[in-house]
């Protein structure tokens, strides 16, 4: 299993959104209903020899996940996060 982490820690907590390369499917349906624009298709960063696209966090967002996904997470303008929901093959967390 290849997880890939992109996020940051810092006093406050661990923000990272983690996708597994082994369960993305390339559907590209998280990337369609992220409101803020925080995921993107592109090649596996994981493996450089192959031809894999998955999601992934674009490098814009990757050093500030908290306040990109601050809208979606608990209490903010959605009860579920949108990315997690749409991924039907499990492969895309968050970490807080």
């Amino acid at each position: 299993m290849t997880k890939a982490n992109y996020g940051y820690k810092d006093g406050s907590g661990e923000y990272f959104i983690t996708i597994d390369t082994d369960l993305c499917n390339s559907c590209g349906k998280c990337v369609e209903v992220c409101p803020e624009g925080v995921l993107e298709m592109a090649e596996n960063e994981l493996d450089p020899l192959g031809d894999e696209i998955i999601a992934k966090v674009s490098e814009e967002h990757r050093k500030k996940i908290k306040y990109s996904c601050a809208p979606c997470k608990p209490g903010g303008k959605t009860k579920e996060l949108p990315c997690v929901k749409a991924c039907e093959s499990g492969a895309l967390s968050h970490s807080w």
